[in-house]
């Protein structure tokens, strides 16, 4: 139970005065066994929590409302408090209760947030956990990102609100600190995780201030970053930020790195949600692009490859040499063993930010111990793999440390407790003094037995008795009889009825000791605990370099472990522009389904840069165009591909236009979306950019749609960009007549009697028809509806044969419309009585839009017609 709190005490005004300094979070407020909250904060953890809301004392004449959680199990309730957006000061006692006048002293060591996260029990072990800061300039954004938990520091500017969005999109903050006055989508405005910051707080010169005194620098340039001004104010804001909230320097955060989008493969935020790389379209982590590679061993291992799926590189020589890595692992499967020597490694770079923020647990350290144990024979089998890869570059880093692998095996018990509070952490042997105090207080028996013998034998007085009281402490009993035998070193300390007490110099020292032994082997256990945390400090920047070539080694394994698993090849990396995949499939559908995966071709070329993409719904447009976009992204993550061969030429930004959804708090429609994300596409999409286009217009009236997407595929065209668009519009396949360097193909199908068969192939040319009734058959729309659909589309098909016998020659070509054409008429009900064709023709014809020529045509066509 909690601890009851009697009215108007002065604790209550300690608290309240805690409180004030910290109005906006949670107070966990320290008291014996528990984490106690009051007031306002215990309604609140009271109804997160789920825990029992009761009233202690009273303020000004009403109950104290109040609620409290355990003090060892608190992390649960940190991590469901965190999980919900919440953040918590941890107040601690810092005085002696012993000494204490009035309340102990107590103080706000530490302050949880969501983006501030390092405790094990509070993090995903195998997703990142960023806190971002962003910082709007003039004409610029700036962005920075920390992960506390292992001292990771970044900054990026880029130029547009849009690719401002991509970069959130992908870092995926647990905690994101923005201006003030800021204002941002809904999607993100909304987030509890959003925690706006004092417009006073953005400042370049405080920033460069606060980064230099973390830094312990004069100036930034050696960082190259001195002048990114406005990711610096946002850098700046973040560093004071995960300060006051850690109430520490951050030793493990020793340099800040800046990230050029211009070295990556541009991919917005759009395309990252459609391409399902680490998070599918439900939320959830199940397949997608990362749970089928992720077979690493470590946790840090896992984290890595989403970083490089989620940025995968342009840069040649380091994406190459991961390629090479992977294949010289995959020789002999020399990765099979380096797997299962990892698999003894652990989260080092965790642990390290928790001993750098002295706050590792004693099983912590042993993880690290194992770690620091497994080196050798790391540095031993990766020796054995040839050189001249990625695999060079770790090397140097995966090396042994002796003498502190000695000093952690010989200091720490096998499995020590989870924390030091109660000891028992400290092997025997390993200090003389922790020895000799732990000695006194589990041999103390033993020594009064041997004491009592001795002095017995020294006496000569049989009844001699060494004894103990509570009260009295230790002393020598002699019957009152014997008393005057006493030896002169006796010294009285208690007569009783029948006896008398004494004490000696021996006994005393003893005493002294042994009373206060457990007290003291506990406090130099703590003290040898924190001298070990301190002696790892002093090599950590070595030891962090050392676990991240651990963890890309491990991701590097993976790669090589999936290509062998899943038959995928090294892809080559081209300076020509273009793609040529043999017989590629897509790395998620064909893991999950439980069919043979048809693999396909695709060969995108400057002479053949886009490919209009026909066949029936469920026939595989979209798995087909994702499977081309994976293929590239992990030939530029370094990782091979599911494919017989693959030629990836340079690729600068992937874009993607599937699928529909709803902006229902945006306030935008289902098309106004795929527009917004069209002309996002349109604007930027170059030569050299990969883009997915899939079912353009569907969301409008049948001729705006088909006008859009003509137009866009027209635009798309002329930009020379590498296209794949799928689309019904069977008009759409005028296109390769109308522009240089497009091509149709399709995905074929079959009919069985009223269903239909598909087939997932990509063959030359377009589709010979839609097979829409058949979907909808599958699907399961009664039979009396497809038997009425059926006879419309007949009605359809022959008013729409009777229609193009007398359009003018204008409507013929797609590729310039005539006014009739861009502006048609508003589209009849389906089931309506339809016009004579001669009649629609004459409201469609703008006479004045005719040349002399078309219009005697159209005269001879009219007749003939009537």
């Amino acid at each position: 139970m909690s601890q009851a709190i009697p009215p108007n005490t002065p604790m209550i005004t300690q608290y309240l005065k805690i409180k004030r300094e910290h109005p906006e979070v949670l107070l966990f407020y320290r008291m014996g066994d528990f984490y106690e909250l009051f007031f306002d904060d215990a309604k609140r953890a009271a109804a997160l929590l789920d825990i029992t809301l009761t009233q202690r004392g009273q303020s000004g004449g009403k109950p104290i409302p109040m609620a409290g959680v355990p003090y060892h199990s608190a992390e649960g309730y940190l991590a469901r408090l965190v999980a919900t957006g919440e953040s918590v000061a941890i107040c601690e006692q810092i005085g002696d209760p012993a000494t204490s006048k009035g309340p102990v002293e107590r103080q706000v060591v530490r302050i949880v947030t969501p983006g501030t996260l390092h405790d094990e029990a509070l993090l995903d072990a195998r997703r990142d956990n960023m806190l971002v800061a962003l910082a709007p300039g003039s004409d610029r954004w700036g962005l920075a990102w920390l992960e506390l938990s292992s001292g990771r520091f970044s900054v990026l500017e880029v130029e547009s609100e849009a690719e401002m969005l991509a970069e959130l999109t992908r870092l995926s903050p647990a905690e994101l600190l923005v201006p003030e006055s800021l204002t941002l989508p809904d999607m993100w405005s909304q987030k509890r995780s959003l925690r706006r910051q004092g417009e006073w707080l953005f400042d370049l010169e405080s920033a460069n201030r606060s980064l230099c005194d973390q830094f312990e620098v004069q100036d930034l340039r050696g960082f190259g970053c001195a002048h990114l001004s406005t990711a610096l104010v946002a850098a700046g804001v973040l560093i004071d930020y995960a300060r006051d909230t850690q109430r520490s320097r951050l030793p493990h955060v020793t340099a800040i790195s800046v990230e050029n989008r211009d070295d990556a493969v541009v991919i917005d935020a759009a395309s990252r949600r459609n391409l399902e790389i680490d998070i599918n379209l439900g939320g959830s982590a199940d397949n997608t692009l990362a749970s089928v590679l992720d077979t690493c061993t470590t946790a840090m291992g896992s984290r890595l490859l989403k970083r490089w799926l989620n940025r995968p590189l342009r840069q040649r020589d380091i994406v190459q040499g991961r390629q090479a890595g992977v294949a010289l692992l995959s020789l002999d499967a020399a990765y099979m063993s380096l797997r299962d020597t990892l698999n003894d490694v652990g989260d080092v770079e965790r642990i390290l930010a928790r001993v750098a923020l002295y706050s590792a647990r004693p099983r912590d350290l042993a993880r690290l111990r194992d770690a620091l144990n497994t080196l050798p024979l790391l540095e031993q089998q990766l020796g054995n793999v040839e050189h001249g890869s990625a695999l060079d570059n770790l090397r140097p880093h995966i090396r042994p440390y002796p003498e502190l692998a000695d000093t952690l095996s010989r200091a720490l018990i096998e499995n020590p407790p989870v924390v030091i509070r109660d000891g028992g952490v400290i092997a025997d042997g390993f200090d003389a003094e922790l020895d000799e105090h732990r000695g006194m207080a589990e041999n103390a028996g033993s020594y009064l037995i041997q004491l009592e013998l001795r002095e017995r034998e020294r006496t000569g007085l049989a009844n001699l008795k060494v004894g103990y009281n509570r009260v009295h402490g230790y002393f020598i009993e002699l019957p009152r009889s014997q008393a005057q035998q006493a030896p002169a070193d006796y010294i009285r300390r208690q007569t009783l009825k029948n006896a008398e007490r004494f004490i000696i110099p021996e006994l005393k020292e003893f005493e002294d000791k042994a009373l206060s032994a457990k007290s003291r082997a506990l406090t130099r256990e703590k003290w040898l605990y924190d001298r070990l945390l301190g002696e790892l400090n002093g090599v950590l920047n070595e030891l962090q370099g050392t676990s991240r070539a651990l963890a890309e080694l491990d991701v590097l394994c993976a790669f090589a472990e999936r290509a062998d698993a899943l038959g995928w090849v090294r892809p080559t990396l081209s300076d020509t522009t273009g793609i040529t995949i043999t017989a590629g499939r897509h790395p998620v559908v064909e893991q999950v389904s439980d069919k043979p995966f048809v693999p396909n071709d695709v060969m995108l070329s400057p002479d053949r840069h886009m490919l209009i993409i026909t066949g029936p719904n469920m026939g595989g447009k979209s798995t087909y165009m994702r499977q081309t976009a994976l293929i590239a992204l992990l030939a530029h993550s370094g990782s091979f591909v599911p494919a017989d061969a693959a030629d990836i030429g340079p690729i600068d930004r992937i874009f993607t236009r599937i699928g529909s959804s709803d902006d229902l708090a945006g306030g935008r429609s289902t098309f106004m979306v795929e527009m917004t994300e069209t002309a996002n596409i349109l604007h930027n999409a170059t030569e050299h950019s990969l883009v997915l286009m899939d079912e353009i217009g569907r969301g409008t009236s049948t001729f705006d749609g088909l006008s859009l997407a003509w137009a866009s595929a027209e635009h798309l065209a002329q930009a020379r960009a590498l296209t794949l668009f799928a689309t019904h519009y069977f008009e759409m396949t005028a296109l390769p007549e109308q522009a240089e360097g497009v091509a149709n193909i399709h995905l074929t199908a079959t009919e069985h009697g009223d269903s239909i068969v598909f087939m997932h192939r990509i063959e030359a040319g377009p589709a010979s028809q839609s097979y829409g009734l058949q979907v909808a058959q599958l699907a399961g729309v009664p039979t009396h509806v497809i038997s009425r659909a059926r006879e419309k589309l007949v009605a359809l098909e022959q008013r729409d044969v009777d229609t193009q016998q007398i359009r003018p020659s204008s409507w013929q070509s797609p590729a310039q419309p005539s006014a009739a054409a861009v502006s048609p008429p508003q589209q009849n009900d389906l089931f309506a009585s339809a016009p004579h064709p001669l009649i629609e023709a004459l409201e469609r014809t703008d006479v004045d839009d005719l040349s002399p020529r078309e219009a005697l045509a159209l005269i001879y066509q009219w007749r003939d017609l009537l």
